[in-house]
């Protein structure tokens, strides 16, 4: 039964993303661009909506806090995000948005999933240098988060409740989103679609 509901929530999640132009790399060009943010006032409403109702979900008990999991802090995770936020600009997809866009049928977006797996395939086989270089040393402890949250086993880089820090920054978020003007930089010509 996981798997089919998996399956329906992911099936459901690539529509919204076809939906709101996330599969579309023109638009998401013209996003980092700063061109048309209507783009990023979705992906900031729809994280501070979500972080609202997890974290005051956990404050209320209705959502269990053992189903947090908080990957391990290390320089290659920074390096990393900075190489997704490279091919992201470069390519106009980040991995859910690519994988949504072949399966509506962008063969752009095929080339994109073969680039990202041959990217792995590479990583796996250089794992051992990695790992030699010390970039894969943990920071903080490894397993940490911003603020503190009762019953959660990782450790919080402030004195402050995580819950509450969560719920905040999920205000700011839904705030930006509504306050963000539609562009910030020019007008430009609108995106057409690639095939």
């Amino acid at each position: 039964m996981n798997i089919v509901l998996a399956l329906v929530i992911g099936a459901a999640f690539g529509a919204v993303l076809d939906r709101i132009g996330a599969t579309n790399p023109n638009w998401i060009i013209r996003m980092l661009s700063l061109r048309n943010l209507h783009l990023m006032k979705t992906i900031l409403l729809a994280i501070g909506t979500g972080s609202i109702l997890m974290f005051g979900g956990q404050m209320l008990g209705l959502v269990d806090v053992m189903h947090m999991s908080v990957k391990t802090a290390y320089v290659g995770v920074f390096i990393g995000g900075l190489m997704l936020g490279a091919g992201w600009a470069a390519s106009g997809y980040c991995p859910g948005t690519g994988v949504c866009a072949a399966a509506s049928g962008r063969k752009d977006g095929l080339f994109f999933i073969a680039g990202g797996l041959l990217g792995a395939a590479a990583y796996m086989v250089t794992y051992p240098t990695w790992r030699a270089s010390g970039l894969l040393d943990k920071l903080a402890g490894g397993k940490v988060t911003l603020g503190s949250v009762p019953g959660a086993k990782y450790d919080g880089l402030m004195a402050v409740s995580g819950d509450l820090l969560g719920i905040v920054l999920g205000v700011v978020f839904v705030l930006v989103a509504f306050v963000l003007p539609e562009r910030l930089v020019g007008d430009g010509p609108a995106p057409v679609a690639a095939e």
